[in-house]
């Protein structure tokens, strides 16, 4: 072979550049071309790619496409969701007792929050009174848990009584059986 056939291309449009001695241009030239031939460039190019992942190429920075812990998971599908409160509002009707002490939470149970009001229902109308006179500090003890101005009222009720209106003729505003007495 001549001198003049090794600097004419062995392809017609190709041109040959000289390279580096170092090889970093092959080796970019290289990372181009395979860079070109993935499967999700591949795709691309016929049309058909991923919504949400064409043109992002992995790094060495975590990103939101990388494993993620469990609690990482739930706390995004909590915050998601706007169940934050809710998820603390039960933790403190689990806790109950230890909130309120134990004497106070043998006779009285919470059972719903709704809008900052929580209802606490009673075993008596004695506990009822005692309770109403105990809101301030148990509201407070509540917002230094929840966060303040979590809960801005309680409200007591007493113990679900029977209902003395039996059959169809009942009288409003009647005392139950003791009308008919005297």
């Amino acid at each position: 072979m001549s001198e003049q056939d090794e600097t004419e291309p062995s392809e017609p449009g190709v041109v040959h550049q000289p390279h580096s001695d170092d090889g970093l241009d092959l080796a970019r030239a290289l990372t181009r071309a395979v860079a070109g031939s993935t499967p999700r460039r591949r795709a691309k190019a016929r049309g058909r790619s991923r919504p949400g992942v064409a043109g992002r190429v992995s790094g060495a920075h975590p990103d939101d496409r990388d494993p993620q812990t469990l609690d990482t998971t739930l706390a995004r599908l909590v915050d998601d969701h706007g169940w934050a409160l809710d998820l603390r509002m039960r933790g403190v009707f689990a806790r109950w007792p230890e909130l309120v002490g134990p004497e106070v939470a043998a006779h009285c149970t919470p059972e719903t929050f709704t809008d900052g009001k929580l209802l606490v229902r009673t075993d008596s109308t004695a506990w009822a009174t005692q309770l109403t006179l105990l809101a301030p500090t148990v509201v407070r003890r509540l917002n230094e848990e929840l966060g303040p101005g979590t809960v801005i009222a309680m409200d007591v009720a007493g113990p679900h009584l029977p209902s003395w209106k039996k059959g169809r003729r009942s009288t409003r505003d009647g005392r139950g059986p003791r009308d008919t007495y005297g």
